[in-house]
Formats: structure tokens, sequence, C-alpha cells
């Protein structure tokens, strides 16, 4: 799996973050394009201690972490797959405030390539700086592919 920590897989990201546009459509999801976006961002800003998660209980925490792998491994997720309740969009998002608040995101956690040190995960625990890298460009990769690009 590709990382947001290699320049070549950042500039990737942002370029088809580039081609998207107001219109553009999801090929599966209910989400529109500035909801992705926005949805998006969490991880991102998770992962750069900006957003604050609830942990979940004992018996949701091992249930994740028996899904942890998957995360970060070369295994392409299912489309459609269920979103976690914190990381869920409802309300409509306005594309341009959204897009250059995940662009911000994406360049932000890319510059945190030599970061030695990550506070575990509210749900899924302790992390590599390699699995880090790995799990937001995939992230970040399922969607993008679900808008098309």
């Amino acid at each position: 799996m590709k990382s947001l920590f290699e320049t070549e897989s950042h500039s990737e990201i942002l370029s088809r973050i580039n081609k998207l546009n107001e219109s553009s459509k999801g090929l599966w999801g209910k989400m529109e394009v500035g909801q992705m976006f926005f949805h998006c961002q969490f991880p991102l800003n998770l992962a750069l201690g900006r957003y604050e998660m609830k942990k979940p209980n004992p018996i949701m925490k091992l249930i994740f972490k028996s899904f942890k792998k998957g995360l970060y491994d070369d295994k392409l997720w299912k489309h459609n797959m269920p979103t976690a309740k914190p990381f869920k969009v409802v309300d409509k998002k306005d594309f341009e405030p959204e897009k250059e608040k995940l662009i911000t995101a994406v360049n932000d956690f890319h510059e945190e390539k030599n970061r030695t040190s990550w506070e575990p995960h509210p749900a899924f625990g302790h992390f590599t700086h390699e699995q880090w890298g790995k799990m937001q460009y995939k992230h970040l990769d399922h969607h993008l592919t679900q808008f098309g690009v």
C-alpha cells in the first residue's frame, strides 16, 4: 500500500482532489463531493491531534481491533462499507471551503513524514509511523475512487 508520507503518493492524492468539481458524483454511497471532502478530514485531523474522538467501550474496542490490519494492508475496501458514527456526514457541505481544508490537512499530515512518535488511535490503539501513512493514503484513495478519480 502506498503511503501519504511518500512524496509521489502525496502529489498523486492532491492531483486527484483537484480533478473533482462541485458536480462530481459518487459511483457508490450517499455522500456528495463536499461531504466526502469533509469526511476525509476526520482521520487526518485525528492523527494530527486536531480532532478528539470519544473512545469506544471495551467490547467495541475489541471489535475495532479485529479490523485494524485492514486499515493499512494492500486489500482494497469494499464499496458501501458502513461509516463509523463519529465520521458520518449528513449535513450539506460547501465544495470549495471543504476542498481547501482537506488539501491543508493532507499537506499538514505529509509534513509529519519524519515524525517518530504518534498518539494511539482512540479506537484502534497504536499504529507505527508506516501504518499511519498507509492508512491515510488508503482512506483517501477509497473515497477519491468513489468519486471516479
